[in-house]
């Protein structure tokens, strides 16, 4: 290793003394033939194995931009710059404090990507894209490790808050708007985790055994719409095991069917795991395999990668290939354009942008007629904050994805703001609670618990008990009372179902016993939900009067929970999971690990052979996922697919279907029938004639939302979709197959509601692809 070092110091260094070609985007050829062995294999190995050896934890590693998660190495005599890598993608993840500096790089904290999902607007999440685009060249970087395009398999998943739906049509075109966006700034993304990613418990070497139907249909879907739709600068190959092979090591995903099936141009780099030869992942394999940028970098990767060639393992031609591709990503770059970061974002424009994708993507799941709140003009309207939530709001997940926000507005700021002060002697008992707690927790964790660190995100606090005196000392000086049930998960671990997904017997007990006292003197509960995922609420969504789903909304949710109740914003979020009644029916829970975080897998034992659910996890619902199961199996929920209230009314006029080639437009017209400004989405679900493959009872292919429409105002929208849109993935056949006959389209307020239908007789289409990721015997 030693030797190696000094040889590929050496040949840089002798090289130097001759001219060499300046990378230009007009030379690439010129610059891939005067380059050495050592130099190409030093160009596709992160830059920080300066500072990292075989393995690394993500993030936090970059010399240039510190925090920032990882870098690709300057190659000076070709004018190649270093170029830098930020985590996201929910905004900006670097540090905020540098030594002797100072100046704070605080970054504007986004919504979670499953509130920006909710919103259903595709304009709306490309302003987002733009805004963090624009951080992200700000701050020196060049491409922001996001969006996620993982599907929803499972509400206990614990990264789930980083991902979009369980619907791959939704996940694809909200991944491809938040892309442009970014791209359009002239920065790059980094589409994750490619592929099947569905688990966090042993996300590193668990083989996701899925057919091809599964993949190509559920959890390829939404990359393939993002690629094709916004071609993203760079794709991330995710950890895990597919069929028994790596995804960082898998040719059939990284080129056969990303490359030659969906025409993708950008660079593939790995997920953030160094060297894992233990494993059997060997790097010539992934290079080989499609990898051009193996990140976070090491020093042995190089070695290997030449030691590959040199023996003949790794053909020269690969190699090639990987470094070219990098090449043309590089002249892309900010770096390599001259782009002059200013480390000064304009992040009260941001914050702007924040609130408002905030405030659209919140869910009214419930409301018995209380909302929006009124008061007589000149009242000084009192609330009672209950729950650690309401004075510890979580604006994002744990782990990388995390981002330091200059602020965080709770609830006591954003009703504040809005005119309603808190109850002061509860407040004072939440927020001295809330300081001890954070203290006692930081001590008592685990330092191996790296995505608990602070700097990875903010904890949920244990909730209290409130006794019942102090129940009615606060119903007798406030008008309403709030609940904030708040839920925290990350990178790294699932969640449970007791105390994570179910609702603890304390949280539960407080719902209902705020909601007795204050019915009691006439007076309303609101219920908000401060959590990235799905939990259970069939159990006690009876007791209060409104239910309030706010994810986890950015630094600005405060206000936008503020907006939505006072009635300064209609509600506009649309569920883009279904939620069921219990975990337990989703057909993947079986298959699903429960109860086995990162460390308490270790201590099972399974007498030497494969620990279900850890070492592997099988997809036995193939197709079956989200309200494909639950709808088409007439299964009762909590609440539909595409749920989500309103404080209006809308009227949808007759569905019009037509054909132009391979396109067809649905128009409907939309009405605002009610007392109130405001928008509305036309979900579009088509119903497939009976052929040769079974298909959901209805699939989501199409959908838009309405500008804000003022009572009575009437506004006509127009959804395309193609006629390979139809198809559902034949494994015998390796091909996108949909059978002629009668489709009928169906626009919908949510997959259970549907408002009007149109037929359209269609002939068969097919389409060939690679027989890829086929399952092993």
């Amino acid at each position: 290793m030693k030797t190696l070092v000094l040889s590929l110091a050496f040949t840089m260094s002798t090289a130097a003394m001759g001219q060499a070609p300046q990378l230009s985007r007009d030379n690439i050829d010129a610059v891939l033939h005067a380059m050495t062995l050592e130099e190409k294999a030093s160009l596709l190995v992160g830059g920080e194995y300066d500072f990292w050896t075989t393995t690394a934890m993500a993030g936090n590693s970059s010399r240039t931009v510190p925090g920032a998660a990882g870098s690709t190495i300057p190659l000076p005599r070709y004018g190649i710059p270093e170029t830098v890598l930020t985590d996201g993608p929910a905004g900006v993840r670097i540090n905020p404090l540098r030594p002797n500096d100072p100046k704070t790089y605080y970054a504007t904290g986004f919504p979670v990507g499953s509130c920006l999902a909710a919103t259903w607007n595709t304009e709306l999440t490309s302003r987002v894209g733009k805004a963090i685009g624009n951080e992200v060249k700000a701050y020196n970087c060049d491409v922001i490790l996001g969006p996620g395009a993982n599907i929803h398999r499972n509400p206990l998943c614990g990264r789930n808050f980083e991902y979009y739906s369980e619907d791959p049509l939704l996940t694809g075109k909200i991944a491809a708007a938040y892309i442009n966006g970014v791209q359009s700034e002239g920065a790059g993304v980094s589409l994750k985790h490619y592929a099947v990613n569905s688990q966090e418990t042993n996300r590193l070497y668990v083989d996701e055994r899925v057919s091809q139907r599964a993949a190509r249909e559920i959890y390829l879907r939404g990359f393939e719409i993002a690629v094709r739709e916004s071609q993203p600068w760079t794709v991330m190959s995710a950890y895990n095991r597919i069929n028994g092979t790596f995804a960082q090591a898998n040719d059939d995903l990284l080129t056969r069917i990303l490359r030659d099936d969906w025409g993708f141009k950008g660079i593939v780099m790995t997920d953030w795991c160094g060297k894992r030869e233990s494993a059997g992942l060997l790097t010539i394999d992934e290079v080989r395999a499609g990898n051009d940028l193996l990140e976070p970098g090491s020093k042995e990767q190089i070695a290997d990668i030449v030691e590959g060639v040199r023996s003949g393992k790794l053909s020269m031609e690969a190699v090639d290939l990987c470094v070219r591709r990098l090449l043309e990503y590089i002249v892309r770059t900010p770096h390599f354009n001259g782009y002059q970061a200013t480390n000064n974002p304009d992040l009260q424009a941001h914050a702007l942008v924040a609130r408002e994708a905030a405030t659209e993507g919140m869910v009214l799941l419930k409301n018995n007629g209380v909302l929006p709140l009124g008061f007589k003009p000149g009242a000084q309207p009192r609330v009672a904050l209950f729950g650690t939530g309401s004075y510890n709001f979580l604006s994002g997940g744990v782990g990388s994805g995390c981002v330091h926000t200059p602020y965080i507005v709770d609830l006591v700021q954003g009703l504040r703001g809005a005119g309603i002060e808190p109850t002061p002697d509860l407040a004072e008992i939440y927020q001295k609670y809330i300081a001890y707690a954070k203290l006692k927790f930081e001590a008592d964790r685990p330092g191996e618990r790296w995505f608990e660190a602070p700097l990875m995100g903010d904890q949920k606090m244990p909730e209290i008990e409130i006794s019942q005196l102090c129940l009615e000392r606060q119903v007798a000086q406030s008008d309403l009372a709030v609940v904030t049930i708040s839920r925290q998960a990350g990178e790294g671990i699932d969640r449970k179902v007791e105390g994570e997904f179910n609702l603890t017997p304390l949280e539960r007990k407080l719902i209902q016993d705020v909601s007795t006292v204050y019915h009691a003197e006439g007076k309303p509960v609101v219920v908000v939900i401060n959590s990235g995922s799905v939990i259970e609420t069939a159990s006690w969504r009876v007791f209060p009067d409104a239910i309030l789903m706010a994810w986890q909304p950015g630094e600005e949710g405060g206000n936008s929970v503020a907006d939505l109740l006072t009635g300064k914003a209609c509600p506009s979020g649309r569920l883009t999971m279904t939620w069921p009644l219990a975990a337990t029916d989703h057909p993947s829970t079986r298959c699903f690990p429960q109860d086995m975080d990162l460390f308490t897998y270790e201590s099972m034992s399974s007498g030497g052979q494969p620990v279900p659910n850890r070492d592997y996890t099988e997809h036995e619902e193939g197709i079956w996922v989200g309200y494909r199961h639950f709808d088409s199996r007439g299964r009762e929920v909590a609440y539909p697919f595409g749920y989500g209230l309103s404080y209006t009314t809308f009227d949808f006029g007759k569905p019009v279907v037509k054909r132009s080639g391979d396109k067809i437009v649905v128009s409907v017209s939309v009405k605002n029938t009610g007392s109130m400004a405001g928008k509305e989405v036309a979900q579009l679900y088509v119903a497939a004639p009976k052929g040769s493959l079974e298909k959901p009872a209805k699939e989501l292919k199409a959908f838009a939302k309405t500008r804000t429409l003022q009572p009575g105002e009437t506004q006509t929208l127009q959804m395309t979709l193609a006629t390979r849109d139809l198809a559902s993935y034949d494994e015998a056949g390796s091909q996108w197959l949909a059978d002629a006959g009668t489709y009928t389209f169906l626009v919908a307020t949510d997959v259970a509601t549907v408002k009007g239908r149109a037929t359209l007789a269609l002939p068969a289409y097919a389409e060939k692809t690679s027989n890829a990721l086929a399952r092993q015997q």
